[in-house]
This record gives C-alpha cells, sequence and structure tokens, in this order.
C-alpha cells in the first residue's frame, strides 16, 4: 500500500511542480515583453527623425485666410508654398519657398530656399532651418505648382543656392503646448537693408497640425522696427488636402504620422 500510495504522491508532485514552472515561463515572457515595449517606447528619437519631420511639416500649401478675416487691418492672405527640391551630401533637405498674395500665386514676392538639417551637438536645439537667396529666382517661380519634369533638376537646384540670409535654431516645445517646434534667429544677428532695416529677427512655431506661425520682422539701427507685423506673427494653415495632394505625389516625400507621433510620445519620456 505505502509503495502503491507513492506514484499517486509522485504524480501530485509532479503536476505542482509543472504548474510552478509554468508560471516561472509566464512570468519570464512577461518580463521580457514588457522590458521590449519599454524598449520601443524609450526609444531616442534621432537627429534627423527631428530634420524629417520639421521638412513635412512646412512643406505643402497654407494660406493666412483665416487671420486676414480676423484682423484685414494687419494682415493679408498670403498663400506661402514649399516643398522639396534636392537633398546635400550630407542628408540635408533643400526646400523651394515661396509667398504671394492669394489672388495672384503665379507672382511671388519673396522666394527662398530652406535647408533643414539636425542641430550640431554643441548647440542646445533640435533642428537648423536656413535660408537662402535664390541665383535666378525668376526660374523658380511656382515650382511646387509644376510637374517634376518641368522643375530644375536637384543638381540645378544645388548650384542655384545664393547667399545666406538667415537661421533659425528649432527646439522641441514643452509639454502641454500646442506646438511641436519653434525656435528663432539669434537677436541682430542677420543683416538686412529693405526699407531702412539694419538686421531681421525670425520667429517661427510649428504646431501639431501642420500650422505655421511666422513672424520677421526688420528694424532700424536705433532698434525701432521698420517692416514686419507688429501685432503677432502671421498663422498660415494648410490648405485642404484634396488641393495638395496632386502638387506633392510625384516626390519622394512620404508622409510620416508614424514619426510624428512617436516624436510626440518623446517629448515625455525624454523630458
Amino acid at each position: 500500500m505505502v509503495i502503491g500510495s507513492e506514484p499517486g504522491g509522485g504524480s501530485s508532485d509532479s503536476s505542482g511542480g509543472w504548474s510552478v514552472a509554468r508560471g516561472l515561463v509566464v512570468k519570464t515572457l512577461v518580463l521580457i515583453g514588457g522590458a521590449l515595449v519599454l524598449k520601443r517606447l524609450t526609444k531616442s528619437t534621432t537627429r534627423w527623425d527631428h530634420a524629417r519631420l520639421v521638412s513635412r511639416s512646412i512643406s505643402g500649401e497654407k494660406f493666412s485666410k483665416d487671420q486676414a478675416a480676423r484682423d484685414p487691418d494687419h494682415y493679408f492672405n498670403i498663400r506661402m508654398v514649399t516643398c522639396p527640391a534636392a537633398e546635400m551630401v550630407d542628408g540635408s533637405k533643400v526646400l523651394y519657398f515661396e509667398q504671394a498674395f492669394w489672388r495672384t500665386p503665379q507672382k511671388p514676392f519673396r522666394q527662398r530656399f530652406y535647408m533643414v538639417k539636425p542641430c550640431s551637438k554643441e548647440l542646445k536645439c533640435d533642428v537648423e532651418l536656413s535660408s537662402y537667396a535664390i541665383r535666378d529666382a525668376e526660374e523658380y517661380k511656382n515650382f511646387c505648382d509644376r510637374s517634376k519634369d518641368q522643375r530644375p533638376l536637384p543638381e540645378e537646384v544645388i548650384g542655384d543656392i545664393a547667399e545666406h540670409l538667415t537661421t533659425i535654431h528649432l527646439k522641441r516645445c514643452e509639454r502641454g503646448k500646442r506646438c511641436l517646434y519653434e525656435g528663432s534667429t539669434a537677436p541682430d544677428s542677420f543683416p538686412n537693408l529693405w526699407n531702412g532695416a539694419a538686421y531681421c529677427t525670425s520667429e517661427l512655431s510649428i504646431l501639431k497640425n501642420n500650422e505655421i506661425h511666422a513672424w520677421d520682422r526688420g528694424y532700424d539701427g536705433d532698434g525701432n522696427q521698420v517692416w514686419g507685423p507688429k501685432e503677432g506673427p502671421y498663422e498660415f494653415k494648410p490648405a485642404p488636402a484634396s488641393s495638395t495632394n496632386d502638387m506633392f505625389s510625384s516626390l519622394n516625400f512620404p508622409i510620416q504620422q508614424s514619426l510624428e507621433k512617436r516624436i510626440e510620445g518623446s517629448f515625455v519620456l525624454q523630458e
């Protein structure tokens, strides 16, 4: 009887042992899975991720229509359009940018190249946005509205980058703010002679809905503002998606919503 009872007792112990083992295996898998998820969530957003998101956010067709309707005494309805034009050897994106009054989009009053790249490690910022004059601006009018085969080639674009005008250093916005990035030029660091100015300043905010707030102002040698809005920045809101899809569909410049989500998450995780 004693011998006969041992198998039954051994079976119970064995069953209990397997239960414990299974429990340990499950706990181990949960811990490993949790660690992998945590690692993925806390994965650092790279410097180039920030540059790509800024490039995407400022690209497209945007208007200050709503602001002009609210305050027609101080703001015009301006069309702003930006699109990819070339890529430098180091990976920096070159964008073409122009502004025109909405009734005359074929006659831009401002044309620039933007160069977007990560800030160097010694600077306390995430993205460097520099503007450049265009060597033959007339040739680039309505660049973004043309079909790809009607535009200057990327190598021609690079060759037509002229004098450096301004550089804005953008930082990720603090948690709870509407913006993704914001920044400005250094005080009185960029000369400008238009309308009696001695220097100019630029402030830029990129909101999470791809809205852009841009505030460009010129000052004379005594610090008096001589051009640019005094009440606040221009607010450019994206045009309806249907009106810009064709403009950018042929470009290798994908919308990266997952990247934006990841970067928004990094604001919290990396603070």
